[in-house]
């Protein structure tokens, strides 16, 4: 595994970033998809917009999460802050970026919130799952050390490799992968059936929490919130809000407005 795709003299591209190329692009094909199969009237040009406030918060945000995780590190080494690609981006900190991105669009274009994060869900959870295999390529996310078949010896100049050097390690962000990529096939299955708005977006979040629970306990470079993983305390909280939320609101009830058709 190396963690660069093609190098041109001094411009790299790596398989981190490329991957989020990728996510983006398929990203914007199911979002279009879905607008059209919920009728929500958002054309090529108004999805884009929406990815373009979207996509950039919700990497700050994720960024941002993550240095404020680990202060005594940035606040010594501040160059390494930008340095994404030496990789800390947290997931929750970008989930909290792209509901405000998606609330910004929702005035902007004037479509409902709730309908928008439907469409949305799906796209993010296929995401992550792109994003988890450029973990995966980058050699950070990574699993603690195992004596399982399937560890994973990381190369010594990844975050994998130096923080256990040639010791096996669970590949927890291919364990999250899966995870993910089955969150976006059963959003992507449930999006045709008609339901209240709010419906997939909640499912996803509740979801991601018990994906994202269990992954954590073999998580080598994990954020702590006190003596808490902070990413299972997040998971808790998601699956509890939503949880209550999907419940109390019934939102897999057909929407009234499909039913009178």
């Amino acid at each position: 595994m190396h963690p660069i795709f093609v190098r041109i003299g001094p411009l790299e591209i790596r398989y981190y970033g490329l991957m989020y190329v990728i996510s983006f692009v398929l990203g914007y094909f199911v979002v279009k998809a879905l607008c059209r199969r919920k009728g929500l009237p958002l054309k090529g040009e108004d999805i884009l917009d929406v990815f373009l406030i979207t996509i950039p918060l919700g990497i700050v945000f994720a960024r941002a999460y993550y240095v404020a995780f680990n202060w005594s590190f940035y606040r010594a080494n501040p160059g390494e802050i930008p340095a994404v690609w030496h990789g800390g981006l947290a997931i929750h900190g970008g989930l909290f970026g792209g509901v405000l991105g998606l609330l910004l669009s929702s005035r902007w274009k004037k479509v409902p919130f709730w309908a928008l994060a439907d469409v949305a869900a799906p796209a993010a959870a296929l995401g992550q799952t792109l994003g988890r295999i450029g973990n995966f390529l980058n050699g950070d996310a990574f699993g603690t050390p195992t004596t399982l078949p399937w560890g994973i010896v990381f190369p010594l100049d990844s975050p994998a490799g130096m923080a256990y050097p040639g010791q096996p390690l669970h590949p927890a962000m291919l364990y999250e992968a899966v995870g993910n990529l089955l969150i976006f096939w059963g959003l992507w299955r449930l999006s045709r059936r008609p339901a209240r708005p709010g419906f997939l977006a909640a499912l996803y979040f509740v979801l991601y929490g018990l994906v994202r629970f269990p992954c954590e306990f073999v998580r080598g470079d994990a954020l702590w919130l006190g003596p808490f993983r902070a990413a299972q305390v997040a998971s808790v909280l998601l699956i509890l809000g939503f949880g209550s939320w999907l419940l109390l609101g019934k939102l897999w009830r057909v929407a009234p407005q499909a039913q009178a058709h």
